[in-house]
């Protein structure tokens, strides 16, 4: 097998940010696609509302534009938000145009889509596939990109870490490539490349309860941190409001999309409780409503509040959320009679790797698009729906910056091959499984819904000591890929405490009983400089 593997772009990820690179690449560009586990485990596969778009003739760009400012409490990049939003409607018409469905109105012309409304949103503007938009979106990419001869795939790999240049004399810094460990072979790759485009996802598994898969790690954010690149607004994790209560259920996500069509928040007696809070109510934002049931939680003692959509016909119901419908009944909840079980649970990272407008980061030859990537469009708190809506339109920006660079680029250095003469194979596994366990306990006990700077203070110290360990384990054993992503999501979580203990004030996802109102003086993002940062003189953020 070759140690070294040679190509111009190398995307880690697969879901919806890095298969549209891929296809928005020229064909002549040899691309690989780099997935952790099967090519269509991913964020983007489990996304159930849709994508926000201004679509239909009562809308505007300048209201999604201004729903979003909301949303985002003061921090959005109004730069950003206004690149995105303007080309969302190209970008659903580049999805149709690859044969992705979307649900239409039946008793509608057959180009009329459905659109709902989710929270933050002052217009129907989500187009969607029923409540599987991610599901199709994901093998619509996968289709597409599978026939061209210009990508290859790697399916049960998990990146290492980034390799750049400067570890190898080069006096300037480039990305130009990164190592790679086959899960089934236990073999590590090297892959060398003109350009990495970092597509990796968020960091939910860094908290004990979270919607995301598995693969959720952060490793995206921790390799770039690693390698010398800035972050941003790390302590802005939105926790969805509701999460399916079930023993057996596994963080499966009840969509946005059952409150947008009239699904009401009720407490275990039945009181509706969310008027109280927002007169948004069901449809306020989704820090408020996760906050709003946080609290109802805690002052009653209660395991889970309930979301009911019974009143809605089950024609309706099995219509617009027939994957929602069969789950629960599966469970013994059929949600055409009675309301479904809910908790918040961790869900996006809306901080990243600071990215500029073409999704370049702070090293040259490194991209970051998605989830994994600041860009400044979710401010201090993601719109419901915006998310995939990014991935498909830095995607295209960033493809057309990475054309560019491939046409000026010049080798600098060939990457050495893995070396792991000095290591052995780990016989104290429960470390890493002990470890893993107390992190995310503490992360969702200490820098949850609700913080406190004597809580955060805690965090700080166990992972000051866990970052230790791990950093020491890491250096005399053979790496594994629990191991691999522990040592990612200890990463993250120091990244996430650190910056909410600089926000002094309460803002958008970040609310701390000790500083509960916002301040104005601290309107701006939360960036944090790693020791090995180089300054770019051709990248402006």
């Amino acid at each position: 097998m070759k140690t070294i593997k040679k190509v111009d772009v190398l995307i880690l990820g697969s879901g919806a940010a890095g298969l549209t690179t891929a296809l928005r690449l020229s064909k002549k560009t040899k691309i690989l696609v780099v997935a952790k586990r099967e090519l269509t485990e991913s964020n983007t596969f489990y996304a159930q509302g849709g994508i926000s778009a201004v679509l239909d003739g009562n809308d505007s760009k300048s209201s999604h534009i201004e729903d979003t400012l909301i949303a985002g409490a003061g921090l959005c990049d109004i730069n950003a938000v206004s690149q995105v939003v303007d080309k969302g409607p190209d970008s659903i018409k580049w999805l149709i145009e690859l044969g992705m469905e979307f649900t239409k109105i039946s008793s509608q012309p057959k180009e009329a889509y459905h659109l709902t409304k989710e929270g933050g949103h002052s217009h129907r503007r989500v187009i969607h596939n029923a409540d599987a938009t991610g599901k199709e979106l994901e093998f619509t990419l996968v289709d597409a990109a599978k026939t061209r001869s210009n990508i290859e795939f790697l399916e049960y790999y998990i990146a290492v870490d980034l390799i750049t240049s400067d570890k190898l004399g080069d006096k300037e810094k480039h990305c130009i490539g990164a190592y790679a460990l086959n899960l089934k072979t236990n073999k590590v790759l090297g892959i060398q490349a003109k350009v990495v485009v970092l597509a990796t996802g968020g960091a939910g598994k860094v908290y004990l309860y979270t919607s995301n898969p598995d693969i959720a790690t952060g490793d995206g954010i921790a390799m770039a941190w690693r390698a010398g690149c800035r972050v941003a607004n790390m302590e802005f994790i939105q926790f969805h409001p509701t999460c399916l209560y079930h023993p057996q259920a596994k963080s499966f996500l009840i969509t946005e999309a059952v409150r947008g069509e009239g699904g009401i928040l009720r407490l275990p007696d039945g009181t509706r409780f969310m008027p109280k809070f927002d007169k948004r109510a069901e449809l306020a934002p989704r820090d408020i409503v996760a906050r709003a049931i946080d609290h109802e939680m805690k002052r009653l003692g209660a395991s889970c509040v309930y979301l009911d959509i019974s009143h809605k016909s089950p024609a309706f119901i099995k219509e617009h959320f027939p994957t929602i419908y069969k789950k629960c009944l599966s469970f013994g909840i059929d949600i055409c009679k009675e309301a479904i079980p809910v908790v918040p649970a961790a869900h996006y990272t809306s901080g990243g790797v600071l990215a500029n407008k073409q999704a370049a980061t702070d090293i040259k030859g490194l991209y970051a698009i998605g989830e994994v990537a600041y860009s400044g469009l979710h401010g201090a708190n993601r719109m419901a729906s915006n998310s995939l809506l990014e991935c498909l339109v830095y995607a295209q920006l960033g493809a057309d910056q990475i054309q560019q660079e491939l046409a000026l680029y010049k080798e600098v250095f060939k990457i050495p091959i893995w070396d792991e003469s000095r290591v052995t194979n780990s016989d104290e596994e429960v470390v890493v499984s002990h470890n893993w366990d107390e992190l995310r306990r503490f992360m969702w006990d200490y820098v949850g819904i609700v913080r406190t700077n004597k809580r955060l203070q805690r965090a700080k110290r166990r992972v000051n000591l866990l970052k230790h360990e791990i950093r020491e384990y890491y250096s005399n054993f053979r790496v594994t890929n629990d191991l691999l992503e522990l040592r990612n999501i200890v990463e993250v979580a120091d990244l996430i405490i650190r910056s909410a203990l600089q926000r002094r004030e309460s803002r958008g996802l970040h609310y701390t009983l000790d500083f509960p109102c916002l301040d104005e003086l601290q309107k701006s993002p939360t960036i944090l400089i790693p020791d090995s940062y180089r300054p770019r003189l051709d990248c402006k953020k």
